[in-house]
């Protein structure tokens, strides 16, 4: 009971969001227009107020020892949902059917979306902090759907184009058959180990691993897991969707897919992974990481190539970024000691905010633009915009050298730690692999930097009317630049969440119980060869449980080899 009431009190930010989404429902369809326009506003303060939150609840109650990441997380939501909200700012009002009711003699509330545009918005954020506070496979699902489900509607409802409802429906369908894929891989790892608590599971994956193998189904659920939740973080074999959600969703809502659900993808991959740990990883999920690590980057490149539209160009470069993170997936945390430079999922978790970062930055120079009375999109559109508005277009050059991964933006500053991490794990390999793609990704990058700053200017081409999205632009990249200079906090934040903690047993072994014995989760506890380490951020706590609790035992499973790299890089091999 009391694990119950401090599980709910680390919940106060995601419970403030959807408080906040009930008022936008209601602000949305108020017959007072004054009223109707604050909706965005009741957002803003919504998200404000979940920030203070989660400084107020500290590190929450984690069984499994995620306490300190899920905070990193949560902040990470907070900070980038800002930005994107001002960069969705007047989305609403942009639909025809919202012009409609808005002009209307009298409201028309049935017409008006703007309520549910923003209260779908607030949602899909606390999809992605519940997904880093999850500790069982059930409410992994329940989050994981509770960030994704939200934005099918708004693809189809938030711009008044054919190609935003086909892509809807498209980004819906391909959805729910991910979903089937990673449900099922999750029943396999019930039916594998009886359990849908992550510590639970994790000690029987450790007992398994320690009498030789995983089960065959508990294998086969692992790779289910894995390969649905790719649709999440759009990388292959599930990123087909991508290109065509992306060209066909409106800019901002598309600034969304590219951040959240990639975020609450790779958090759901860290946790799946978790369950059998990274010292060693099994050799079959080495495999699989590093295969779609490496095709993942090389399709998101090379098709970026081939492309015409900057939107398509820009999903294609999210789905090889995706490569790059599943890198630091693949490499795994660090043990206390060791530097973050060593730690892959201290690298993972600070490449996703400077990804989100010069992501918003670059769509929202394209969301301040308009060609032919609809947003640009092409090469064409964003021609000569030097010569028409040199602060939009010194971001948009800014936002595509921190995506290249250039000194001294953050993108560069990201890739450094996951090409550090995946070198401590001996993947050398890969590591050529990834500064070979990111040469290629130089020919289009440099290609929108060349457009904008050379090409001829079309006199079809204006500005739209959302000074916050250009703000929101500028404001990211120059925290592009800051983070790239000055970001070591920010990465000792990640590393200090995600560190590993020896124990004193330095390998595991197996009891003389007969096999299929009940067993405490005290005692998989003290078998444990590993913790996580959670830090405390010294904030006060609204729950003595929370900051109390011993640190959770991590799945880290395997015999502990004399030499962690070696043997890394013999399976890498």
């Amino acid at each position: 009971m009391e694990e119950m009431l401090a599980k709910f009190a680390s919940l106060w930010p995601e419970i403030a969001l959807l408080v906040g989404a009930g008022l936008c429902l209601i602000t949305g369809l108020h017959r007072n227009p004054a009223v109707r326009q604050a909706t965005v506003w009741v957002a803003a303060a919504s998200l404000v107020v979940a920030g203070i939150l989660i400084a107020i609840t500290g590190v929450p109650y984690s069984e499994f020892g995620f306490g300190a990441m899920t905070v990193y997380i949560k902040y990470a939501a907070v900070v980038i949902g800002l930005l994107l909200l001002m960069v969705s700012a007047g989305v609403p009002e942009q639909v025809r059917q919202n012009r409609l009711a808005e002009s209307a003699k009298s409201f028309d509330p049935g017409n008006s979306t703007r309520g549910e545009f923003y209260a779908f918005f607030l949602m899909t954020i606390v999809g992605v902090m519940i997904t880093a506070g999850a500790d069982d496979l059930v409410w992994l699902f329940l989050a994981l759907e509770l960030t994704s489900l939200p934005t099918y509607v708004m693809v189809a409802t938030a711009r008044d184009r054919i190609t935003a409802q086909e892509s809807a429906v498209k980004y819906f369908f391909l959805g729910a058959m991910s979903a089937a894929v990673f449900l099922y891989g999750f029943t396999l790892i019930y039916g594998a180990t009886g359990f849908t608590n992550f510590v639970e599971i994790a000690a029987i994956a450790q007992e398994q691993a320690a009498a030789g193998q995983l089960s065959p189904l508990l294998t086969a659920g692992l790779v289910l897991s894995i390969l649905g939740i790719c649709f999440k973080i759009a990388a292959f074999p599930m990123h087909f969707y991508a290109a065509d959600v992306y060209q066909g969703a409106t800019t901002a809502v598309t600034t969304l897919l590219a951040f959240v659900p990639k975020t609450a993808g790779f958090i759901a991959l860290i946790y799946i992974v978790s369950l059998v740990g990274w010292d060693p990883l099994p050799p079959v999920i080495v495999g699989l990481l590093w295969g779609l690590a490496a095709i993942t980057m090389t399709v998101g490149n090379v098709l970026a190539l081939l492309q015409t539209n900057v939107k398509r160009v820009l999903a294609y470069s999210s789905i090889a970024h995706s490569g790059y993170m599943l890198v630091g997936l693949l490499a795994g945390p660090a043990v206390v000691g060791g530097s973050s430079l060593n730690n892959g999922i201290a690298a993972l978790l600070f490449y996703l905010v400077a990804y989100g970062l010069a992501t918003i930055a670059s769509f929202g120079v394209l969301g301040c633009l308009r060609a032919r009375g609809d947003e640009a999109e092409t090469y064409d559109d964003i021609a000569g915009l030097w010569q028409r508005s040199p602060a939009l277009a010194g971001v948009l050059v800014l936002s595509v050298i921190s995506l290249l991964g250039l000194p001294p933006l953050v993108g560069f500053l990201g890739k450094l730690y996951l090409i550090g991490a995946a070198y401590t794990g001996g993947y050398i390999w890969l590591i050529i692999v990834l500064v070979i793609n990111s040469a290629i990704s130089a020919a289009y990058y440099l290609a929108i930097a060349n457009a904008a700053f050379f090409g001829k200017p079309s006199p079809h081409v204006t500005f739209s009317k959302a000074p916050a999205r250009g703000l929101a632009s500028g404001v990211a990249a120059v925290l592009a630049v800051v983070l790239g200079v000055a970001g070591m906090q920010l990465v000792d934040f990640a590393h200090a969440s995600t560190i590993i903690t020896p124990t004193t047993e330095q390998a595991v072994e197996v009891d003389d119980r007969p096999t299929g014995a009940a067993q405490s989760a005290d005692e998989r506890e003290a078998e444990s060869p590993y913790v996580l380490q959670q830090s405390q951020p010294q904030q006060p706590s609204i729950s003595s449980a929370a900051a109390t609790s011993a640190p959770a035992t991590c799945c880290l499973i395997a015999s502990c080899c004399e030499n962690d790299a070696t043997s890394r890089s013999a399976d890498t091999r």
